[in-house]
């Protein structure tokens, strides 16, 4: 790509162009827009991303829609002569060198399990490569964020915690409360992740996060994945390059650059998660004002190294925030 196809300078654009850029976190199941990822998948690699990590459960999800979609979806993204399906680092790093978008799997709550530990393993080999402990509320491993109490870990959340370090799936805060989250990382022998989070000490939301998790999190060689859905930003209207910057800049002032990542999680069409919403209202928060939300798009992200660039951030802190420090998490952490 040149600065003309993104309306950025050469050096941003050279940079955004041999940049590995990860998201961690796009919904894919069929209640969230599954039907608009042969839409938004492509736009992901024109924007210049090289991985996309789908959501392919929820603690809503039962085991055998989980166990059945993850086969099906594993089969679909390893078949396909468009996509390279992701079990280690060095497909996504393929990807790059083939221009084709890589495509990984996580869950975004850990009930799909159904509190077997046995099943870690089997979903390591479906291609689950991360998972949310708890999803907003609370579950056999903790409390979660949108919780009335603040509990923590349970026991079979920390035997989980134990067998997802030794299976090789990252152990994920995002959604889970204060104190699950605090415990889940200071049992995690290895680095823990924010996939998709913002900070609350820019905006008050219970869906957002602390500065002393911030730092727990950096203190287990972890990484916090910016969130760009704008009412955990700020203002559910303002979607800009600008807001999720910010967020960016406030967890690199805090813990230094190597521990920020991507994690958009929503890209569908309002339509879409407006209903979604309207037929779950219990996944709101109090903090939520009315719709309609808006979400940061793959098509900023070139403007975002600029941005980067601008404000004084090395060529290498970009690239890691764009993509290296995800990937260094998981070269030790997945088997």
């Amino acid at each position: 790509m040149s600065n003309s196809d993104w309306d950025i300078s050469d050096d941003a654009a050279a940079l955004h162009d041999r940049a590995v850029i990860c998201n961690t976190t796009l919904k894919s199941i069929v209640s969230l827009g599954a039907e608009q990822l042969g839409e938004t998948l492509p736009r992901y690699l024109a924007s210049g991303f090289t991985y996309v990590s789908l959501t392919v459960g929820l603690d809503e999800t039962p085991l055998q829609e989980t166990v059945l979609y993850c086969a099906r979806e594993r089969r679909r993204y390893k078949n396909s002569k468009d996509y390279i399906f992701v079990e280690t680092v060095d497909d996504i790093l393929r990807a790059k060198k083939e221009g084709k978008l890589a495509v990984g799997f996580h869950f975004q709550g850990s009930n799909p399990l159904m509190s077997e530990l046995a099943m870690v393993e089997l979903y390591y080999n479906l291609g689950i490569r991360h998972m949310v402990m708890v999803f907003n509320h609370k579950n056999p491993v903790g409390d979660g964020c949108l919780e009335r109490t603040d509990g923590g870990l349970s026991q079979y959340g920390i035997r989980l915690i134990e067998e997802m370090n030794r299976v090789g799936i990252m152990v994920d805060c995002t959604h889970a409360g204060y104190t699950t989250s605090m415990e889940a990382m200071d049992v995690s022998k290895e680095p823990v992740i924010f996939s998709h989070c913002n900070v609350l000490g820019l905006r008050d939301h219970q869906r957002n996060i602390r500065d002393d998790q911030i730092t727990a999190c950096a203190k287990t060689g972890g990484v916090i994945g910016i969130s760009g859905i704008a009412r955990f930003m700020a203002d559910p209207q303002d979607d800009s390059t600008e807001k999720f910057f910010e967020h960016i800049d406030y967890v690199t002032n805090l813990v230094g650059p190597e521990h920020v990542c991507i994690g958009l999680d929503h890209n569908y069409s309002l339509t879409t998660r407006h209903k979604y919403y309207e037929d779950n209202p219990h996944l709101l928060s109090k903090d939520d004002p009315n719709f309609p939300f808006k979400y940061v798009q793959p098509e900023q992200f070139p403007k975002l190294t600029e941005m980067m660039l601008e404000n004084g951030y090395s060529e290498s802190d970009v690239e890691g925030i764009l993509g290296e420090n995800f990937l260094r998490v998981a070269r030790q952490v997945w088997k």
